[in-house]
């Protein structure tokens, strides 16, 4: 049976979760993209990539049966779109590249996006509404709480836990911690395109550089 995927968001990300969408469904997978969901009104009524773009209670009644992924990179806008997505009973759909190379040790939460060119290796637990974004490589021993989240390219080392809504920028690399003291990226942390972390951040930081430091508050 067909399941229909209508995608929350209508910019850049949201594009490639749409193409994703059809990825998978060349491999097999029984899911169609219909539309794209975006609160500005001003994009109603307007097609991207041949999709509609309608609003939320529009999706709801022209697609009852269709899921809902989430095309929207700020893991806080994220969270507060899936919540709105489930009070009008949308149901979110787990979206994997088939080229994603994963061990069977691998824990994937409901919503989670992860993007083509990705490898993920032992003992990984992603939570809720995660997205990994093209060419990231995730190493063992891995938490990523619910809404974390890989810009493409990031390196995530062994005995490392990213925190809830937990952002990582393009190109970043995380070393490893240790069994008896894993790395700790807290909650609601933003690491900067290109930095290195090397030790564990605090809940609410934003940290920049090779290594990661806090960003000097103006």
């Amino acid at each position: 049976m067909e399941r229909k995927v209508a995608i929350y968001g209508a910019g850049g990300f949201a594009k490639e979760v749409a193409f994703l969408v059809e990825v998978c469904a060349q491999h097999g997978e029984n899911l169609r993209p219909v539309c794209y969901v975006d609160d500005d009104t001003t994009h109603h009524h307007t097609f991207l990539h041949d999709l509609p773009v309608m609003s939320l209670e529009e999706a709801r009644n022209q697609f009852p049966d269709a899921l809902m992924a989430m095309g929207v990179g700020s893991p806080q806008v994220r969270a507060r779109l899936v919540e709105k997505a489930a009070r009008v009973g949308f149901d979110f759909v787990t979206l994997i590249h088939p080229g994603v190379e994963r061990s069977k040790f691998v824990e994937i939460g409901l919503g989670t996006v992860i993007c083509a060119g990705s490898i993920l290796t032992v003992d990984i637990v992603l939570g809720q509404h995660v997205q990994v974004n093209l060419d990231c490589t995730i190493g063992h021993d891995v938490v990523m709480d619910d809404f974390a989240t890989l810009a493409p390219g990031v390196h995530v080392s062994g005995f490392v836990r990213l925190g809830k809504c937990a952002y990582v920028g393009t190109g970043a690399t995380i070393i490893n911690g240790t069994p008896g003291e894993p790395l700790v990226i807290g909650d609601n942390v933003v690491v900067g395109a290109g930095a290195c972390v090397t030790k564990s951040i605090p809940d609410g930081l934003v940290v920049v550089g090779v290594p990661a430091r806090p960003l000097a508050s103006k």
